[in-house]
């Protein structure tokens, strides 16, 4: 299993996984219609129980395919690709948030 992070949208602050060297902080990923709560991201793609890539291929009318959901974020890179959001105040964003490039692992 690979290890994923992204940068929040409200604040621009790179989520790190909880055997990295940071601090974890509370991060909320969601739909728009729902959002689930992580405090200790632990950095293989799941917050509050739910995976981003399942999440994301649920999205683009998928049945929550994670291998699905890495395609359409690494290979299938389309204009209409709806992506969760992931913040610190739990609000929706409707764009692709940015990968972290130290993985939330690698600072």
């Amino acid at each position: 299993m690979g290890v994923f992070s992204w940068i929040t949208q409200d604040t621009g602050e790179s989520i790190p996984a909880s055997g990295s060297n940071r601090k974890t902080f509370t991060v909320y990923m969601s739909d728009g219609k729902t959002t689930w709560r992580e405090d200790n991201y632990e950095g293989y793609g799941e917050f509050g129980g739910k995976d981003y890539y399942e999440l994301l291929d649920e999205m683009n009318g998928g049945n929550g395919d994670r291998g699905a959901g890495i395609d359409l974020a690494f290979k299938e890179k389309r204009d209409n690709v709806k992506f969760p959001s992931l913040t610190t105040n739990g609000h929706f964003y409707d764009e692709e948030p940015a990968e972290c490039e130290h993985q939330g692992w690698f600072y």
